[in-house]
């Protein structure tokens, strides 16, 4: 969850997502997929190993290298023989260089077979539309049917692109939800009531008792420059660009989220904090912050899943709590946060079809991936459960929610037995975004997006830390929006918009 950020996905969306339905929604067939592979899956799904090539596939994953995944790709190759006659070669590409090194791979014309990539890495709906991946409709009906069986449908529903899908989905949490999370060591100290955080405002009387009552190197409220403070809104090119459609609509309209006025009194309620010392003095310039690490805080902003607190305090080394800073939501950003993509010039797409079909619908093989060796890197307990041993953390630490349908991954200690079913229902309880399964093409207005993310740049973290004054600089905002176009850039995300319900018959 930690590694989920928000990036500038206005950049991304400029390209034109019109060239997609040049497309299609092919796959094998458009390659014009071997007999073998075809005449190997059987009518009830499995596949005759016999009938198929050796194959080596090759997959560039996010994260570190962990030192023993030469030793645990060895085993997987095993079970990936006699299961589908192949093999992986896998690459992984450190968080902050991933999307960059991805680019230039994929420039270059190598043609690898699988990648990881989200809304935030690698990015998805831009290198859709360039050709990077492989339109994989016709795929998954043939040799991906345990996928369409097995994960949430949404998924795939929200993750198309002009009908199309162009990656498969990492089955996990769909439906996002901002908390407040707490240090409990100082919750407990001055028995601060939680249950009466329900607002931004509500967090005051908490923050002015660790303020007056802690050192100055304890932050009340520890977010970086990149904070958002909850707003009601739907927002179309990321929540740094202030155009939205609230969540309850009636309208199904677009607006400017400066003009609203909950905008106002978020900016209001933050400029107390700041004046008041609540939050860091340089937080407008505050990239990160390590407030985990060194514990020096009280609350903060993340995004949860069903018992997050205790992954969140197993990480820490210490006790977080939180409290829901708005209800689930599921927008169309939700389904593209983790992905496998096929890449348009893979020699083996029905293939790396069968593996991310295994991947998300065989426990011993997505257990793998993700844990190592049984007896080497975790110790198997009663049930589903495991314990990490020394050589997991130290040789091989993965980035589960990256690597497939993560609800068939094993427990931990103190984990409960129905976390998975718990995360279904956290899904099932969501309210869906009113656009959900809506992308927005930019191309008749990228200059405009190009302008309107520029001024973005300049105000919003200013504004949303409190560090300027919104009585003088939001009327100062408002203007170099308009000047630089934004209500064009609404009036054609409505019609775009319009002309999708009506076909969605909404």
């Amino acid at each position: 969850m930690s590694k989920r950020k928000t990036l500038p996905l206005a950049l991304a969306l400029m390209l034109m997502i019109s060239v997609l339905a040049a497309c299609g929604g092919g796959g094998a067939a458009d390659k014009g997929a071997p007999a073998k592979e075809s005449e190997a899956v059987q009518s009830d799904g499995t596949v005759d190993v016999s009938k198929l090539d050796p194959v080596t596939l090759k997959l560039y994953l996010i994260g570190p290298t962990p030192n023993d995944l030469p030793k645990v790709q060895e085993e997987m190759n095993k079970y990936l023989t006699e299961k589908i006659n192949t093999k992986l070669d896998i690459s992984m590409i450190d968080w902050g260089d991933y999307t960059q090194r991805m680019q230039v791979i994929t420039s270059s014309g190598e043609d690898y077979d699988i990648a990881f990539t989200s809304a935030w890495a690698f990015d998805y709906l831009p290198n859709a539309a360039k050709g990077a991946f492989l339109p994989i409709n016709d795929l998954l009906d043939q040799y991906g049917q345990g996928i369409k069986d097995t994960i949430d449908p949404r998924f795939l529903e929200g993750s198309k692109v002009n009908g199309v899908n162009y990656a498969v989905p990492n089955q996990k949490e769909l439906a996002g939800q901002a908390v407040w999370r707490f240090n409990k060591k100082y919750v407990d100290k001055y028995k601060l009531d939680l249950d009466s955080v329900t607002t931004l405002e509500s967090l005051e009387p908490l923050l002015k008792t660790i303020k007056e009552s802690e050192p100055a190197d304890i932050t009340p409220l520890a977010v970086p420059k990149s904070f958002k403070p909850p707003l009601p809104f739907d927002f179309l090119i990321g929540d740094e660009i202030p155009i939205g459609m609230y969540l309850d609509t009636k309208d199904n309209k677009y607006v400017n989220v400066l003009d609203t006025p909950e905008f106002k009194q978020a900016l209001t309620t933050m400029r107390k904090y700041y004046q008041a010392g609540y939050v860091r003095e340089d937080i407008a310039t505050l990239e990160g912050i390590d407030n985990m690490k060194t514990g020096k805080w009280l609350v903060d902003k993340e995004i949860t899943q069903p018992y997050a607190d205790l992954l969140w305090s197993r990480s820490a080394g210490y006790d977080i709590v939180s409290r829901p800073m708005q209800q689930p939501v599921i927008a169309t950003g939700s389904a593209a946060g983790s992905m496998m993509a096929i890449s348009s010039y893979s020699k083996n797409p029905e293939r790396s079809m069968m593996f991310l079909n295994l991947l998300n619908t065989d426990p011993v093989l997505r257990n793998m991936i993700q844990y190592g060796i049984e007896d080497v890197h975790y110790k198997k307990l009663e049930g589903n459960y495991i314990e990490d041993l020394p050589a997991m953390s130290e040789n091989y630490a993965m980035p589960g929610f990256a690597l497939g349908n993560l609800f068939l991954t094993y427990l931990h200690e103190g984990d409960p037995e129905d976390k998975w079913e718990q995360f279904e229902a956290f899904n099932e309880s969501a309210l869906v975004a009113p656009s959900f399964g809506f992308n927005f093409d930019t191309a008749p207005v990228k200059t405009e997006v190009a302008s309107v993310t520029n001024v973005a740049k300049e105000f919003i973290p200013v504004l949303f830390t409190g560090s300027v004054d919104p009585e003088e600089y939001l009327p100062k905002a408002q203007q170099k929006f308009k000047d630089a176009g934004i209500d064009r850039v609404i009036a054609e995300a409505q019609k775009q918009y319009d002309a999708w319900a009506a076909e969605q018959g909404k």
